[in-house]
């Protein structure tokens, strides 16, 4: 099975017509052609099939042919993680927290961060290909680079952690915290960790400082720990 992207689609459509860069994909490099069958997502939950009609490299055209409604995870995961030094082990934590299950991502600045500027559109695209590769039909919402200070003062809703490296301070494991079913927000810090400033101001806000275990972790491996135990806490 191939999924294919198109965020603007809604279940009252009954054809769809795809833009240059995709038509030219579907047509020219998988060689589809008329009569053929696409399962298209908007990302959203929805899954529709559909049959081409008119294959153009420029512009293709398929007819709606049914429409599946895929229901909302049982939980919600928010990743709050510094942006890496080098940007492939961040599009790697992307690709394969698709892949295992994340709704929600913000890349944040710390006081430690050797990298402060990122590009979404290049994060987007991560995220869309992981996506149709994993056969998800839910795109997570990647948001604008945030601050520490300004993240931890805005309001969040759920349960908060914050996984940091410091041996002296009290810390819970990360599986023994999480609830089932429900929303979850996960703080992981860049390579040089958070400062002890942040994990106070953390602790202050009501963020409670867990463990991802007893190895010392990179920051994407130690977002896809998070990520993981996650979905495992709330696997039916």
């Amino acid at each position: 099975m191939q999924l294919f992207y198109n965020p603007d689609i809604s279940e009252k459509d009954k054809q769809i017509i795809f833009q240059r860069d995709e038509s030219k994909h579907i047509v020219k490099v998988l060689r589809k052609k008329e009569g053929d069958i696409l399962n298209i997502t908007n990302g959203k939950g929805l899954l529709i099939h559909a049959e081409i009609i008119k294959a153009d490299i420029k512009q293709c055209l398929v007819l709606v042919n049914s429409i599946e409604k895929q229901p909302p995870p049982p939980y919600y995961l928010h990743l709050i993680v510094a942006p890496t030094k080098m940007n492939d082990r961040y599009e790697w934590f992307l690709e394969k927290a698709m892949e295992i299950g994340v709704h929600e991502i913000t890349p944040i600045i710390c006081d430690h961060s050797e990298r402060k500027v990122v590009k979404l559109n290049r994060f987007e695209r991560v995220l869309q290909s992981a996506m149709k590769q994993s056969l998800h039909s839910r795109m997570p919402q990647l948001n604008e680079p945030a601050s520490f200070t300004n993240f931890i003062n805005q309001e969040t809703k759920g349960l908060k952690f914050i996984a940091h490296c410091e041996e002296e301070a009290e810390k819970s494991y990360l599986q023994n915290k999480i609830i089932p079913g429900e929303t979850v927000n996960i703080l992981i810090g860049p390579e040089g960790d958070f400062s002890r400033n942040e994990i106070e101001s953390a602790l202050e806000k009501g963020w409670n400082a867990v463990s991802l275990g007893d190895s010392r972790l990179r920051t994407e491996t130690a977002a896809i720990v998070a990520c993981h135990t996650a979905a495992l806490i709330n696997q039916n």
